[in-house]
C-alpha cells in the first residue's frame, strides 16, 4: 500500500509540475516582466530617498530617520562640528529593548515610533508597542490600540536609555482647535458656531478624561447650515450639523494672541451636487455637498470677521471691491523648529495691530495687496496687479515686522520679488532677468538676505529644475547657491545657517547634502540604497528634448523602457498626459516606480511623458498662458509631434502603435486626442476625465480657460463662460477607448464620463467602460487592479494579446 501512495505522489507531483510548466511557457513574457514590479514587491526594493531633518530647539544641530535594506537607522548631525553620528547603537538597543518590553527584537527591525527630542537638545522620547493584548496589562498605563505602549526617555550624549514606567499616553493634538501663540487659548467650531475655551484646562481634562471641566465660551449665536463655523465639505444623508462635535476653525492670531481672525464663506445660494455610495450598507447612501460651476451666478460671499480675546467680541470687516471675488489672510510660515511641538499656532504676517491680506476677482484679472489695522471697518488695497489673463500669487513676506513686505508677481511676464513699504510704494526690484522665482524660503530680516528656490536662470539646463537662490533686500548679490543639473529639494534651519538639500534627476540615485548659507559643501549626508532596486533589474528611464508644433519652444520629456528592452524590436509608445496648467505630467526629481509611467513600460511598452505649452506656470508667463481660452485642445498638437519626432530618431518606436492615457485633466485630454487625432492615436485609457467642464468646478474652470466678466447698462455683473467639450467631438472616435472613473468622485463628478458616454453611444460608437465603486477621485485601494486593466488594455489592443483570462487577484 506504501508504494502504491508514493507512486500516486510521485505522479500526481509530475503532473502538477508539469502543468505549471505548461502555466509558464503559456503566460506572456511581458506580463510576468511587470508582476515583478507590483506594489507590495516594490515596496521591499527601496525605502527612503530624502532627508527629511528635524532641528533642535537649541543650536543648529538636527536628527533624521533613514531606511536602506539593513533597516532604519537614525542620526545626528552636527553641522557646526561637520559630523554625523548614529542616534544609538542599534544593536545595544535592540537590545536592551527586548529585555524590557519581553518582546524579541531584531536590529534591522526596530519598532521604534514617535521619536521626539526634548527643548534640552538631548534628551528624547519614543515608544515601542508590545505584542501584547490589552486584556493582559489591565494593571498598566498607557496602552494604544489593544496593545500595551511602553515610554522611553534616551539621553544622546551618554547613551542611557530609560523606561518611563509612570508615563501615560500622551494627549492626541488638537485636531478640531485653533491654539493662540501664548498657548492659553483654543478657538473651536460647535454647532455651527465658533466658542474658545482655556488650553489649561482643555489638557487637565484630557488627561483626567473629563470633558465637563471643560469651561466654553460661546463667541457667535447666528450660524446656520452653508454659512456657519466648521461646515463639513459634504454631507450624507445621516449626517447631523449640530452634534455638539467640534470641528477645526482656520485662522490666524495676532502674535500677542489678542485677536483671532478668520474668513467664513457664505455658501447658502451655491448649488447642491450629489454623489451616491450604491454599495453602502444597508442602503445606498447619498451624498450632498456644495459646487459651483463654471458661469453659474450662485457664488460663495466671503466675510472677514476679527474677534477680540479681550472681551469675546466679534466685528466684520468691509472688504467688497470685485463681484464673487475671493480673499484670503496671509499666514506666517512655520519654523523649522516648531514642527515637532504640539498645537503650532498661525500667526498673520504683521503686527500686533495690522495684517496683510490678499483679494482677488472672480476671473483673476484683479490682485490686491491689502491691509487690516485693528478698530478700523474696512481693509485698505496698498498694491495692484493687473492682467488680461488669469494671475498666479504666493505669499507676501513681512520684513521688520511689517514695516516692508515682498510681493511675487509675474507683471514682466517672469515670476519674480518686488521690496515694497507698508504704504505700497514700490521701494525696488529684488529679481529680474527671463527665469522663474518659485517661492520665498525664508527672509534674514537681520543680515538683508532673501532666501528663495528659482529656475530656468541656468543656460544648457533643464528649465524645471529648481534651485536656491539668495539675494539682498536691495536686489544685489545674487547667488546661486545649490550646484549640479539636478533638481534640487531644499530645508532650510531657522536662523538661515545651514541647508540640507536633497538633489536628484529622474535618472539618478538621490543624494543628500549640507550646505552653509553661502553654498558651500560642508558634509555629505546620506546616499539612497538602490541595491535592492538594481539587483531586481531597475533601471533609470531617459530624459530627452524635443520642439513644440511651433517648432521654436522647447519641450522637454522622458521616456521609459522595458527593464529587458530589446533594441532590435519595435515597441508601441503610450504618452502619460496631463495638460496642466498648474503641472505637467512630467517628473523632475528621482520618483519611485509609479502605475501610469515605468510599471506600465514593463508590459512591453515604451512611456513617455512631456510637456507641452501652456502647461506649467514655472515658465515664462507666456508659456504658461498659451492654452487661456482654449483648453481643451491647445495641448494636443505639440504632443503628436513630440510623438513623431521620437519616432524618426528611433526605430524601436512603432509610429502606427500609440496610446495615450491620463487621469483627471489628462483622462480629459486623452479621450479629446483619440477624437481630434483619430487616424493617430489607436488607444486610450481616460481615467476620470473632466471631459465637460461645464460640470466641472468654478475654480479650474474659470481660472485656466478663462471667463468673462460682463457689466450691463444697469450694472449689473455677470459672468460668461463658454468651453469646448469631448461630447462634442465623440462622434469621431475610431479607435479604443477605455473611460474610467471611481463612482462617488466629488471632485470630478461621474457626470463628465457619463456625458461622453450618453455621446458616443448616440453616435453609434463602441468603447468600454470601468466604473470602480466606492471610489473616490484618486481610486484609493483599487489603483493596483486599474493597473491591471490598463496593462490589459493596451496589450490587446497596441500589441494584440493580453491576459484577461487569468484572475487579477492571483497576480
Amino acid at each position: 500500500m506504501k508504494k502504491i501512495l508514493t507512486l500516486i505522489a510521485v505522479l500526481t507531483g509530475l503532473c502538477l509540475s508539469a502543468r505549471q510548466e505548461a502555466d509558464a511557457q503559456a503566460r506572456i513574457p511581458e506580463y510576468v516582466q511587470a508582476e515583478k514590479f507590483t506594489q507590495d514587491k516594490l515596496s521591499t526594493m527601496l525605502f527612503s530617498t530624502t532627508v527629511d531633518p528635524h532641528w533642535f530647539r537649541k543650536g543648529n544641530s538636527f536628527w533624521y530617520e533613514y531606511k536602506t535594506s539593513e533597516g532604519k537607522f537614525w542620526y545626528v548631525v552636527d553641522p557646526s562640528a561637520k559630523t554625523k553620528k548614529p542616534l544609538f547603537d542599534r544593536d545595544e538597543m535592540a537590545s536592551q529593548l527586548t529585555e524590557i518590553v519581553k518582546d524579541p527584537f531584531e536590529v534591522r527591525h526596530l519598532p521604534i515610533r514617535n521619536l521626539k527630542a526634548g527643548e534640552d537638545g538631548r534628551t528624547f522620547t519614543f515608544e515601542v508597542t508590545s505584542t501584547k493584548d490589552k486584556k493582559e496589562n489591565k494593571d498598566k498605563k498607557g496602552k494604544k490600540g489593544g496593545k500595551e505602549v511602553f515610554y522611553f526617555s534616551y539621553d544622546y550624549p551618554t547613551g542611557k536609555l530609560t523606561h518611563l514606567e509612570d508615563k501615560e499616553e500622551e494627549p492626541k493634538r488638537l485636531s478640531w482647535g485653533s491654539v493662540s501663540p501664548d498657548r492659553k487659548t483654543v478657538v473651536y467650531a460647535k454647532d455651527l458656531n465658533l466658542y474658545r475655551m482655556s488650553y489649561e484646562d482643555y489638557l487637565k481634562a484630557k488627561k483626567d478624561e473629563k470633558d465637563s471641566t471643560i469651561v466654553e465660551i460661546q463667541l457667535t449665536t447666528d450660524g446656520v447650515e452653508d454659512f456657519g463655523f466648521g461646515m463639513p465639505y459634504t454631507m450624507m444623508n445621516t449626517d447631523t450639523l449640530c452634534n455638539g462635535k467640534r470641528r477645526r476653525v482656520y485662522g490666524v492670531w495676532s502674535p500677542d494672541s489678542r485677536h483671532f481672525a478668520t474668513i467664513l464663506a457664505d455658501n447658502r445660494a451655491v448649488k447642491d451636487l450629489w454623489v451616491i455610495d450604491v454599495t453602502a450598507k444597508p442602503r445606498p447612501t447619498l451624498e450632498t455637498y456644495k459646487y459651483q460651476m463654471p458661469g453659474e451666478k450662485e457664488a460663495p460671499v466671503e466675510h472677514l470677521y476679527i474677534f477680540d480675546m479681550q472681551d469675546n467680541s466679534r466685528k466684520e470687516i468691509r472688504t467688497s471691491r470685485f463681484k464673487d471675488q475671493s480673499i484670503d489672510i496671509e499666514a506666517r510660515p512655520y519654523e523649522q523648529k516648531q514642527r515637532d511641538m504640539e498645537d503650532v499656532s498661525r500667526v498673520w504676517q504683521g503686527d500686533a495691530d495690522r495684517f496683510f491680506m490678499t483679494r482677488g476677482s472672480r476671473d483673476l484679472h484683479r490682485i490686491d495687496v491689502c491691509t487690516y489695522t485693528v478698530g478700523q471697518d474696512s481693509i485698505v488695497p496698498i498694491v495692484e496687479e493687473r492682467m488680461n489673463t488669469y494671475q498666479e500669487t504666493r505669499p507676501v513676506h513681512v520684513v521688520d515686522g511689517g514695516k516692508k513686505f515682498i510681493q511675487w508677481s509675474e507683471r514682466d511676464g517672469w515670476a519674480h520679488l518686488y521690496l515694497y513699504d507698508d504704504q505700497g510704494n514700490l521701494l525696488n526690484r529684488i529679481t529680474k532677468g527671463p527665469w522663474h522665482v518659485e517661492q520665498v524660503l525664508k527672509v534674514d530680516a537681520k543680515a538683508g538676505v532673501v532666501y528663495f528656490t528659482a529656475n530656468g536662470r541656468n543656460a544648457g539646463e533643464n528649465p524645471y529644475y529648481e534651485h536656491l537662490y539668495r539675494v539682498n533686500l536691495d536686489g544685489s548679490g545674487l547667488r546661486q547657491l545649490t550646484k549640479g543639473d539636478y533638481f534640487h529639494q531644499v530645508e532650510i534651519d531657522d536662523d538661515a545657517r545651514f541647508v540640507v538639500d536633497n538633489y536628484s534627476r529622474v535618472n539618478t540615485v538621490p543624494m543628500a547634502v549640507l550646505l552653509d548659507n553661502n553654498g558651500n559643501k560642508v558634509m555629505d549626508i546620506q546616499e539612497s540604497d538602490f541595491s535592492q532596486l538594481f539587483a531586481n533589474g531597475y533601471k533609470f528611464p531617459e530624459l530627452f528634448t524635443v520642439k513644440a508644433a511651433d517648432g521654436v519652444t522647447d519641450l522637454y520629456g522622458v521616456m521609459y523602457k522595458p527593464f529587458d528592452f530589446d533594441s532590435t524590436k519595435v515597441y508601441p509608445i503610450v504618452d502619460y498626459v496631463y495638460p496642466g496648467p498648474q503641472v505637467e505630467a512630467v517628473y523632475y526629481p528621482f520618483t519611485r516606480m509609479s502605475v501610469r509611467t515605468d510599471r506600465l513600460a514593463q508590459a512591453g511598452f515604451i512611456v513617455i511623458s512631456v510637456g507641452q505649452r501652456g502647461g506649467h506656470p514655472s515658465r515664462s508667463k507666456w508659456y504658461h498662458n498659451y492654452g487661456y481660452g482654449n483648453m481643451r485642445d491647445y495641448p494636443l498638437a505639440d504632443h503628436k509631434y513630440a510623438i513623431e519626432q521620437l519616432a524618426n530618431r528611433h526605430s524601436f518606436i512603432d509610429i502606427e502603435r500609440v496610446g495615450i492615457h491620463g487621469h483627471s485633466g489628462g483622462g480629459f485630454m486623452s479621450t479629446a486626442a483619440m477624437c481630434m487625432y483619430p487616424d493617430f492615436f489607436k488607444a486610450a485609457v481616460s481615467c476620470a476625465g473632466n471631459h465637460d467642464n461645464n460640470i466641472y468646478n468654478r475654480w479650474w474652470s474659470e481660472t485656466h480657460h478663462g471667463v468673462k466678466e460682463v457689466v450691463s447698462e444697469k450694472g449689473d455683473t455677470t459672468f460668461v463662460y463658454k468651453i469646448a467639450t469631448n461630447p462634442e467631438i465623440a462622434r469621431n472616435l475610431k479607435g479604443h477607448l477605455l473611460l474610467v472613473h471611481g463612482d462617488i468622485d466629488n471632485n470630478v463628478h461621474p457626470g463628465n464620463t457619463m456625458r461622453v458616454v450618453e455621446a458616443l453611444i448616440r453616435a453609434g460608437k463602441r468603447f468600454d467602460m470601468l466604473m470602480l465603486p466606492k471610489q473616490r477621485h484618486g481610486f484609493g485601494d483599487m489603483n493596483e487592479y486599474f493597473y491591471w486593466r490598463l496593462v490589459d488594455y493596451f496589450s490587446e489592443h497596441l500589441r494584440g494579446e493580453s491576459e484577461v483570462s487569468v484572475d487579477i487577484p492571483k497576480r
